[in-house]
């Protein structure tokens, strides 16, 4: 008995080790963090012709997942008490209570300094961009856009476009227009995709007494904005083409993943059914990953077409 009793002890500090591990990762957003990883490798291979100094990938993408951890981080614990409210966040480790306030701030407070000092051995441009974009996302976001307007998504979702453009500053040490066209590129899709989920989650919005555009200007409203936005998505998906920053290829695909993103708004507008707003959403999602290894592909193909 006493041997039986050894063994479950053993087996319950596992569980709560693998636990308490798999709630601080919950904590990073892992699956954002990697789409915003992605879009920051876009944008480093772009800046430069050929391959991008392996240093300055390794160290920047490593900075930026570091700091991207930390903004999640940071959301968890500012939205908690809002979190507890919702079925798609009652769950989170905070809002549950498994994760205690202060080691969750401490967490993401060495996640932040970490990725700091990580991008400061590339360039100081990049560390304070990324730095800011963790304010603007983890505090001025969270703390007070979120709350204050329904516009909140799409003046917020600027810290959330940047990665980009932090990407092509890790390798370059300097701005440049075509980065910026990236950052256009997640800044006009932002709104379409987080409001095909705020339809979805309307009343969980409601309840927890957030301003989300559906909540003050009702759904049918939300749903001609969403429409709006890919239209405006799709005119700014031509400009890395008509600017010369990228060819063919990247016309093509960009071209036929915005039209089914266009698609799903005019159904959601105009003959919307029971769970189309949550597919509206998971498409926005393969579409932007999409978006952005067709616009890889593309600059690959024009380097080995120019050797």
């Amino acid at each position: 008995m006493a041997k039986a009793e050894i063994v479950a002890k053993r087996s319950t500090r596992t569980w709560s080790g693998h636990r308490v591990w798999q709630d601080y990762l919950t904590m990073t957003k892992p699956k954002v963090v990697a789409m915003l990883l992605l879009t920051a490798l876009v944008g480093m291979c772009l800046a430069v012709p050929g391959i991008p100094p392996v240093k300055a990938v390794t160290l920047g993408l490593l900075g930026i997942g570091l700091q991207s951890a930390a903004a999640a981080a940071f959301n968890h614990v500012l939205d908690r008490h809002f979190d507890a409210k919702m079925a798609r966040t009652y769950h989170r480790p905070l809002a549950k209570g498994r994760v205690e306030t202060h080691k969750a701030v401490l967490f993401a407070t060495a996640l932040m300094v970490a990725g700091f000092a990580v991008l400061w051995q590339l360039n100081a441009l990049t560390a304070w961009l990324t730095f800011a974009s963790l304010v603007g996302y983890a505090l001025i976001y969270t703390v007070w856009l979120k709350h204050a307007t329904p516009q909140n998504i799409v003046i917020g979702g600027l810290a959330g476009a940047a990665p980009p453009l932090l990407g092509w500053t890790a390798v370059t040490g300097q701005f440049d227009p075509h980065a910026l066209l990236l950052v256009m590129l997640v800044f006009t899709w932002t709104p379409p995709h987080f409001w095909a989920l705020a339809i979805h989650r309307r009343d969980d919005y409601a309840k927890a007494g957030i301003p989300m555009l559906p909540v003050t200007h009702g759904i049918a409203f939300t749903k001609t904005m969403v429409l709006l936005y890919t239209v405006i998505l799709a005119l700014v998906g031509l400009l890395p083409w008509l600017t010369g920053m990228s060819g063919w290829l990247y016309l093509a695909g960009s071209s036929v993943l915005n039209a089914g993103f266009i698609g799903y708004a005019l159904k959601l507008k105009f003959a919307d059914q029971p769970g189309h707003a949550w597919a509206t959403f998971k498409y926005s999602i393969w579409h932007l990953l999409a978006l952005f290894v067709v616009l890889l592909a593309d600059h690959w193909l024009i380097s080995l077409l120019a050797r």
